[in-house]
């Protein structure tokens, strides 16, 4: 896969970093997590497939919220509404007037209030591994006990172990993660962002979200009890819930694609088979009419591959002609493909 362009969005007099994926006809937009890296976030297991796989259907839009990845860092501590803006202005940059919203853990309460206060556009919400209320949300003393240990890793890959559960002894991968963590943002700047996230409550607002709601959790998840998720889905009118039975906290870099697949099915109904070829089979026709290159000084160049292309599709129409039933019997692997295309 190649790595998608980098671009800016303006919000406020922040800039907001976020890429572009694929062609498809639905917008999908990925509010990410606490920890994220829109260029590093590649090399984490599992991800080029998830976002390959979304793109068969949607436009993946990804960015790096505020203080985290290419995006500026901030001081002071935002509210969840002047961060939320971040996704308007992005949608405002990538052109698109409704999107499918995907949050992902600490994204999954900035994209409910996102869809409350602009319902016009989104089409959907997909949450994934979330929570209503953060667990930060604890007086000051436990808080500085809490961030201080987890700043004390920072860079060790530790966190990130956690969120994409990895099992103890894969030190290549331990040092893929220590490096996501350090260029994700600084110890200061992720204890900072833990502040902001400890202010974190939207159980007032999930009961006025009126868009189709898909809440996805997974009993293994290590970071947030899959309690968070059925809380998070009880209180959202109408939302449907999905528990997963094994699956780390960031769903992506699962090795299956039953993630990809959960959401592609809620978005447009039916669900695609995960696995693509690397090959398919194919007829390559050559052709070669005599004396072409004195025929094409006579009548010109556009005249000549007019000619070349009529004799091609004549000599494919008359095989066809000649009806599926005796190419397939001249070529048995045809049958199938000949059955999907005719």
């Amino acid at each position: 896969m190649q790595l998608p362009d980098v671009r800016y969005a303006r919000s406020g007099d922040l800039n907001i970093a976020y890429q572009i994926v694929g062609e498809g006809p639905i917008d999908i937009l990925i509010v990410p997590g606490a920890i994220s890296h829109l260029e590093l976030v590649y090399e984490l297991p599992g991800c080029i497939n998830f976002i390959q796989r979304l793109s068969r259907f949607g436009r993946i839009i990804q960015f790096d919220k505020r203080g985290q990845g290419l995006s500026d860092r901030v001081s002071g501590v935002p509210s969840l509404e002047e961060r939320m803006d971040d996704v308007r202005a992005v949608m405002d940059a990538a052109g698109s007037r409704r999107t499918v919203l995907v949050g992902f853990s600490e994204g999954c309460p900035m994209s409910a209030l996102f869809a409350a206060t602009y319902p016009e556009r989104v089409s959907h919400l997909v949450l994934n591994g979330g929570f209503a209320r953060s667990g930060l949300a604890v007086p000051d003393a436990e808080f500085e006990t809490i961030t201080n240990l987890i700043v004390g890793n920072w860079g060790s890959g530790q966190m990130m172990k956690r969120v994409v559960g990895i099992a103890d002894g894969n030190s290549e991968v331990l040092a893929r993660l220590g490096r996501f963590e350090r260029m994700s943002c600084s110890p200061g700047a992720f204890k900072a962002l833990l502040r902001m996230n400890s202010r974190i409550d939207v159980t007032q607002i999930l009961p006025i979200v009126r868009i189709p709601t898909l809440v996805l959790h997974s009993r293994k998840d290590a970071v947030t009890p899959i309690s968070e998720g059925r809380k998070l889905a009880a209180a959202i009118p109408g939302a449907k819930f999905v528990e997963h039975d094994d699956r780390p906290h960031a769903g992506f870099t699962a090795d299956n694609q039953e993630l990809a697949s959960d959401i592609e099915e809620f978005v447009t109904g039916h669900r695609s088979n995960a696995e693509e070829p690397d090959r398919v089979l194919a007829t390559v026709l050559f052709t070669d009419i005599v004396n072409s290159t004195n025929r094409a000084v006579e009548i010109g160049d556009r005249d000549g591959e007019r000619i070349a292309e009529h004799v091609a599709r004549g000599e494919v129409l008359r095989h066809l002609a000649q009806g599926p039933e005796r190419l397939c019997r001249r070529r048995p692997f045809l049958r199938r493909h000949l059955d999907h295309r005719l």
